[in-house]
Protein backbone atom coordinates (compact mmCIF):
# COMPACT_ATOMS: atom_id res chain seq x y z
CA UNK A 1 0.00 0.00 0.00
CA UNK A 2 1.19 3.50 -0.72
CA UNK A 3 1.51 6.01 1.83
CA UNK A 4 1.38 9.93 0.70
CA UNK A 5 1.21 12.64 3.23
CA UNK A 6 1.04 16.70 3.48
CA UNK A 7 3.75 18.26 5.55
CA UNK A 8 3.33 21.26 7.89
CA UNK A 9 3.71 23.18 11.06
CA UNK A 10 1.12 23.80 12.18
CA UNK A 11 -0.94 21.25 11.03
CA UNK A 12 -4.00 19.72 12.41
CA UNK A 13 -6.23 22.23 10.79
CA UNK A 14 -5.41 20.67 7.31
CA UNK A 15 -8.59 18.70 5.79
CA UNK A 16 -6.44 16.89 2.79
CA UNK A 17 -6.54 13.62 4.30
CA UNK A 18 -9.87 14.02 4.48
CA UNK A 19 -9.97 14.98 0.68
CA UNK A 20 -7.86 12.33 -0.46
CA UNK A 21 -8.81 9.80 1.30
CA UNK A 22 -12.11 9.82 -0.50
CA UNK A 23 -10.73 10.12 -4.05
CA UNK A 24 -8.26 7.23 -3.04
CA UNK A 25 -11.55 5.20 -1.93
CA UNK A 26 -13.32 6.50 -5.02
CA UNK A 27 -11.25 5.53 -7.50
CA UNK A 28 -10.47 2.21 -5.84
CA UNK A 29 -6.28 2.63 -5.05
CA UNK A 30 -4.97 1.23 -2.60
CA UNK A 31 -2.88 4.12 -1.16
CA UNK A 32 -3.22 5.93 2.28
CA UNK A 33 -2.67 9.80 2.93
CA UNK A 34 -2.24 11.41 6.17
CA UNK A 35 -0.91 14.71 7.89
CA UNK A 36 2.29 15.21 9.59
CA UNK A 37 3.95 18.11 11.67
CA UNK A 38 7.95 18.15 11.24
CA UNK A 39 10.09 20.20 12.60
CA UNK A 40 12.92 22.25 9.93
CA UNK A 41 15.69 19.26 10.99
CA UNK A 42 13.25 16.76 9.79
CA UNK A 43 12.69 17.48 6.34
CA UNK A 44 15.50 16.25 5.03
CA UNK A 45 14.90 12.73 6.08
CA UNK A 46 11.57 12.61 5.66
CA UNK A 47 12.13 13.54 1.82
CA UNK A 48 15.00 10.77 1.36
CA UNK A 49 11.81 8.33 2.60
CA UNK A 50 10.27 9.50 -1.32
CA UNK A 51 13.24 9.19 -2.97
CA UNK A 52 13.53 5.44 -1.62
CA UNK A 53 9.96 5.11 -2.13
CA UNK A 54 9.07 4.29 1.21
CA UNK A 55 6.65 7.46 1.03
CA UNK A 56 4.59 7.93 -2.31
CA UNK A 57 4.69 11.32 -2.47
CA UNK A 58 3.70 14.77 -0.39
CA UNK A 59 1.91 17.92 -0.65
CA UNK A 60 3.78 20.73 1.45
CA UNK A 61 1.73 23.46 3.24
CA UNK A 62 3.22 26.50 5.81
CA UNK A 63 6.33 26.82 6.27
CA UNK A 64 7.86 24.44 3.78
CA UNK A 65 7.32 25.61 0.82
CA UNK A 66 10.00 27.14 -0.19
CA UNK A 67 12.57 25.20 2.66
CA UNK A 68 11.82 21.77 0.16
CA UNK A 69 13.41 23.12 -2.79
CA UNK A 70 16.94 22.09 -1.61
CA UNK A 71 16.39 18.62 -1.06
CA UNK A 72 14.45 18.07 -4.80
CA UNK A 73 15.86 17.04 -8.01
CA UNK A 74 13.97 19.27 -10.17
CA UNK A 75 11.46 22.18 -10.32
CA UNK A 76 8.55 22.27 -12.61
CA UNK A 77 8.50 25.79 -14.19
CA UNK A 78 5.40 27.18 -12.27
CA UNK A 79 7.68 25.97 -9.09
CA UNK A 80 10.73 27.29 -10.48
CA UNK A 81 9.34 30.79 -11.00
CA UNK A 82 7.39 30.86 -7.88
CA UNK A 83 10.47 29.62 -5.87
CA UNK A 84 7.25 27.27 -3.73
CA UNK A 85 6.10 23.95 -4.27
CA UNK A 86 3.49 22.29 -2.78
CA UNK A 87 3.36 18.83 -4.37
CA UNK A 88 6.18 16.54 -4.52
CA UNK A 89 6.07 13.28 -7.01
CA UNK A 90 8.71 10.99 -7.64
CA UNK A 91 9.52 10.44 -11.28
CA UNK A 92 11.73 8.11 -12.91
CA UNK A 93 14.43 8.41 -10.33
CA UNK A 94 13.99 11.87 -9.39
CA UNK A 95 11.88 13.87 -6.86
CA UNK A 96 10.39 16.77 -8.93
CA UNK A 97 8.62 20.21 -7.07
CA UNK A 98 5.28 20.99 -8.57
CA UNK A 99 3.39 24.22 -7.95
CA UNK A 100 -0.79 23.27 -7.97
CA UNK A 101 -1.66 26.18 -6.04
CA UNK A 102 -1.50 28.66 -8.97
CA UNK A 103 -4.28 26.16 -10.98
CA UNK A 104 -6.11 25.99 -8.00
CA UNK A 105 -6.41 29.93 -7.31
CA UNK A 106 -7.36 30.12 -11.07
CA UNK A 107 -9.90 27.92 -10.44
CA UNK A 108 -11.12 29.55 -7.33
CA UNK A 109 -11.64 33.26 -8.99
CA UNK A 110 -13.46 31.67 -12.39
CA UNK A 111 -16.14 30.05 -10.61
CA UNK A 112 -16.49 33.37 -8.38
CA UNK A 113 -17.22 34.97 -11.31
CA UNK A 114 -15.17 38.06 -10.49
CA UNK A 115 -13.80 40.14 -13.22
CA UNK A 116 -10.49 40.44 -12.31
CA UNK A 117 -8.92 41.56 -15.15
CA UNK A 118 -7.89 45.35 -14.81
CA UNK A 119 -8.50 45.70 -11.10
CA UNK A 120 -6.47 46.68 -8.40
CA UNK A 121 -5.30 43.72 -6.32
CA UNK A 122 -4.13 44.05 -2.03
CA UNK A 123 -2.63 40.94 -0.88
CA UNK A 124 -2.14 40.72 3.21
CA UNK A 125 1.07 38.95 3.47
CA UNK A 126 4.37 37.48 1.78
CA UNK A 127 5.20 34.06 2.61
CA UNK A 128 3.74 30.86 1.80
CA UNK A 129 1.89 30.75 -1.36
CA UNK A 130 2.01 34.25 -1.78
CA UNK A 131 4.43 33.92 -4.91
CA UNK A 132 1.69 31.39 -6.42
CA UNK A 133 -0.88 34.18 -6.10
CA UNK A 134 0.74 37.02 -7.69
CA UNK A 135 1.85 34.50 -10.90
CA UNK A 136 -2.11 33.78 -11.14
CA UNK A 137 -2.66 37.16 -10.46
CA UNK A 138 -0.24 38.36 -13.27
CA UNK A 139 -1.70 35.91 -16.05
CA UNK A 140 -4.70 36.99 -15.23
CA UNK A 141 -3.45 40.79 -15.99
CA UNK A 142 -4.66 42.71 -12.99
CA UNK A 143 -3.69 46.39 -13.14
CA UNK A 144 -1.87 46.06 -9.96
CA UNK A 145 -0.65 44.17 -7.07
CA UNK A 146 0.15 45.86 -4.00
CA UNK A 147 1.81 44.05 -0.82
CA UNK A 148 1.63 44.60 2.65
CA UNK A 149 3.61 42.39 5.15
CA UNK A 150 3.93 42.47 9.33
CA UNK A 151 8.22 42.27 8.10
CA UNK A 152 8.68 44.67 5.18
CA UNK A 153 11.69 42.86 4.01
CA UNK A 154 9.82 39.69 3.15
CA UNK A 155 7.57 41.47 1.51
CA UNK A 156 10.37 43.87 -0.97
CA UNK A 157 12.26 39.95 -1.40
CA UNK A 158 9.06 39.39 -3.76
CA UNK A 159 10.52 42.02 -6.46
CA UNK A 160 13.09 39.67 -7.31
CA UNK A 161 10.74 37.26 -8.26
CA UNK A 162 7.88 39.16 -9.78
CA UNK A 163 8.33 42.90 -11.59
CA UNK A 164 6.10 45.38 -10.93
CA UNK A 165 4.86 45.11 -7.21
CA UNK A 166 3.75 48.09 -5.14
CA UNK A 167 4.85 47.53 -1.22
CA UNK A 168 3.34 49.22 1.83
CA UNK A 169 3.79 49.14 5.46
CA UNK A 170 1.86 47.14 7.16
CA UNK A 171 -1.52 49.19 8.09
CA UNK A 172 -0.75 51.74 5.59
CA UNK A 173 -3.76 50.58 3.35
CA UNK A 174 -4.62 51.84 -0.11
CA UNK A 175 -7.57 51.77 -2.03
CA UNK A 176 -8.42 48.19 -4.01
CA UNK A 177 -10.85 46.00 -5.35
CA UNK A 178 -10.18 42.71 -3.93
CA UNK A 179 -8.26 42.20 -0.81
CA UNK A 180 -6.90 38.38 -0.72
CA UNK A 181 -5.47 37.47 3.05
CA UNK A 182 -2.76 35.28 3.03
CA UNK A 183 -1.26 35.08 5.94
CA UNK A 184 -2.02 32.46 8.91
CA UNK A 185 -3.96 35.34 10.69
CA UNK A 186 -7.23 33.60 11.11
CA UNK A 187 -6.33 30.25 11.64
CA UNK A 188 -7.08 30.60 14.98
CA UNK A 189 -9.76 32.77 14.98
CA UNK A 190 -7.23 35.70 15.13
CA UNK A 191 -8.37 38.95 14.12
CA UNK A 192 -6.09 40.98 11.49
CA UNK A 193 -5.43 44.37 13.18
CA UNK A 194 -6.11 47.15 10.28
CA UNK A 195 -8.66 48.89 9.31
CA UNK A 196 -10.69 48.81 6.27
CA UNK A 197 -13.44 50.76 7.30
CA UNK A 198 -12.58 53.69 4.74
CA UNK A 199 -12.18 51.94 1.75
CA UNK A 200 -15.69 52.20 1.05
CA UNK A 201 -17.76 48.22 0.19
CA UNK A 202 -18.28 46.40 -2.60
CA UNK A 203 -15.13 45.09 -2.89
CA UNK A 204 -13.90 41.41 -2.50
CA UNK A 205 -12.62 40.06 0.74
CA UNK A 206 -11.30 36.60 0.01
CA UNK A 207 -9.31 34.51 2.50
CA UNK A 208 -6.93 31.84 1.50
CA UNK A 209 -7.80 29.77 5.20
CA UNK A 210 -10.70 27.19 4.10
CA UNK A 211 -10.53 26.05 7.91
CA UNK A 212 -12.26 27.33 9.77
CA UNK A 213 -14.86 28.84 6.83
CA UNK A 214 -15.50 31.93 8.08
CA UNK A 215 -12.38 34.13 9.81
CA UNK A 216 -12.38 37.08 11.64
CA UNK A 217 -11.06 38.72 8.27
CA UNK A 218 -14.14 37.50 6.50
CA UNK A 219 -16.71 38.62 9.29
CA UNK A 220 -15.06 41.59 9.23
CA UNK A 221 -15.63 42.12 5.25
CA UNK A 222 -18.91 41.20 5.24
CA UNK A 223 -20.10 43.55 7.92
CA UNK A 224 -18.52 46.27 6.00
CA UNK A 225 -20.81 45.50 2.91
CA UNK A 226 -18.56 43.39 1.02
CA UNK A 227 -18.54 39.97 -0.95
CA UNK A 228 -16.67 37.53 0.82
CA UNK A 229 -14.78 34.11 -0.10
CA UNK A 230 -12.68 31.48 1.70
CA UNK A 231 -10.26 29.34 0.53
CA UNK A 232 -11.96 26.30 0.10
CA UNK A 233 -12.66 25.89 -3.62
CA UNK A 234 -8.86 26.91 -4.09
CA UNK A 235 -7.70 23.86 -1.89
CA UNK A 236 -9.95 22.04 -3.62
CA UNK A 237 -8.23 22.26 -7.19
CA UNK A 238 -5.06 22.18 -6.48
CA UNK A 239 -5.63 19.15 -4.37
CA UNK A 240 -7.27 17.66 -7.71
CA UNK A 241 -3.79 18.81 -9.34
CA UNK A 242 -1.75 16.88 -7.13
CA UNK A 243 -4.14 14.11 -7.49
CA UNK A 244 -3.68 14.28 -10.98
CA UNK A 245 0.36 14.00 -10.74
CA UNK A 246 -0.10 11.04 -8.74
CA UNK A 247 -2.41 8.72 -9.68
CA UNK A 248 -2.85 9.73 -13.70
CA UNK A 249 -6.32 10.42 -13.07
CA UNK A 250 -8.83 13.34 -12.46
CA UNK A 251 -11.17 13.09 -8.93
CA UNK A 252 -14.59 14.05 -9.09
CA UNK A 253 -15.78 17.47 -7.98
CA UNK A 254 -19.13 18.17 -7.29
CA UNK A 255 -21.19 19.64 -4.19
CA UNK A 256 -20.88 16.43 -1.88
CA UNK A 257 -17.05 17.03 -2.27
CA UNK A 258 -17.69 20.23 -0.49
CA UNK A 259 -20.07 19.18 1.74
CA UNK A 260 -17.59 16.84 3.03
CA UNK A 261 -15.36 19.72 3.65
CA UNK A 262 -18.08 21.58 5.61
CA UNK A 263 -19.00 18.26 8.36
CA UNK A 264 -15.39 18.55 9.66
Amino acid sequence: MKKYFVIGNPINHSLSPKLQNRWLKENNIDATYDKIKLEDHEINDFIKDIKKQKIAGCNVTVPFKKKVIPFLDKLSQEAEKTQSVNTIIFDKGDLVGHNTDISGFNAAIKKLNFKIKGKKILILGAGGVVPSIIFALKNMHVQEIIITNRTREKAENLKFLFNNLKVLEWGDLTDFHMVINATSLGLNNETINLDFSSLGHDKLFYDIIYNPQETPFLKMGKQLGNTTENGKTMFVYQALEAFKLWHNMVPKVNTDTFKLLDND
